[in-house]
């Protein structure tokens, strides 16, 4: 299950995800999220414990359709699927930046 949470900053937009973003609901979840948004947003990739190619397929389609997304802290198994699928080269991935 994935449930996100918005958070306003001065950049932006920050999308807490917490769970996993994974082919059904989670993905579409993930995109109605985004979507809603009109500007830059951040994944908060924290507390994401799994993705898979849905979710790295929803990711790209986003980038795609012109919203600028960056992951922020992406657990390392998440980094890891971000580095084997070259998605950590079309996305821009950052650490925590404090507030």
């Amino acid at each position: 299950m994935l449930t996100v949470t918005v958070k306003d900053s001065e950049d932006g937009v920050v999308l807490q995800c917490k769970g996993r973003i994974v082919r059904g609901d989670e993905t579409a979840l993930l995109c109605a999220a985004v979507g809603q948004q009109r500007r830059n947003v951040t994944l908060d990739l924290t507390e994401i414990d799994a993705i898979d190619a849905a979710g790295i397929g929803s990711l790209v389609a986003l980038q795609a359709a012109g919203i600028y997304l960056k992951l922020l802290n992406p657990a390392e198994q998440v980094r890891e699927v971000l580095k084997v699928t070259h998605v950590d080269s079309i996305l821009e991935i950052c650490e925590f930046q404090a507030a």
